[in-house]
């Protein structure tokens, strides 16, 4: 990963690990309201791309009383190129966990779910209209992993393997 100065300005404002951890808490959150164990890791990393791609983000936000698995089996155009989403947010990811446990907003268990420590994410929504798009969304996301509990089964629907 390139140094934060060498970064384009773009990047840096898109993929700032503040707001990314902000997005990312959206969603452990949302997961904690279905499952108070937190959300494994290996669902976390779907995060960003969800919620942060906008032809994603629009079609889970055109959708919040469908469930997340419907959502995407009729809209098959959401899983072409996830996979190298995932892989390209992957450090953005990282970055904004990194930031999240520095600052003790986050606790990681010895079985990989991570949850947010309590008063570490204001209650309300705010900001722009877009990234308060993308902290909506992410929650929906992140109840939805809770409610489909299985992880293997929401990286198969998004055609990533497990």
């Amino acid at each position: 990963m390139r140094t934060w100065a060498d970064r384009p300005i773009e990047i840096r404002n898109l993929f700032n690990p503040a707001f990314c951890g902000v997005v990312l808490q959206r969603a452990l959150k949302g997961f904690e309201e279905i499952d108070t164990k937190g959300m494994p890791y290996s669902l976390s990393l779907l995060v960003l791309p969800l919620s942060l791609h906008m032809a994603t983000r629009r079609t889970i936000a055109a959708h919040p009383r469908t469930h997340l698995l419907s959502t995407i089996e009729t809209n098959p155009h959401l899983r072409v190129e996830f996979d190298s989403r995932v892989r390209d947010l992957l450090p953005f990811t990282h970055e904004a966990f990194a930031l999240l446990a520095q600052h003790g907003c986050i606790a990681v268990s010895d079985d990989g779910t991570i949850r947010t420590i309590e008063k570490s994410l204001r209650g309300t929504i705010t900001g722009t209209p877009e990234s308060r798009s993308c902290q909506r969304v992410a929650r929906t996301v992140g109840r939805e992993f809770a409610h489909i509990g299985d992880r293997a089964t929401v990286y198969t629907t998004l055609g990533i393997r497990p």
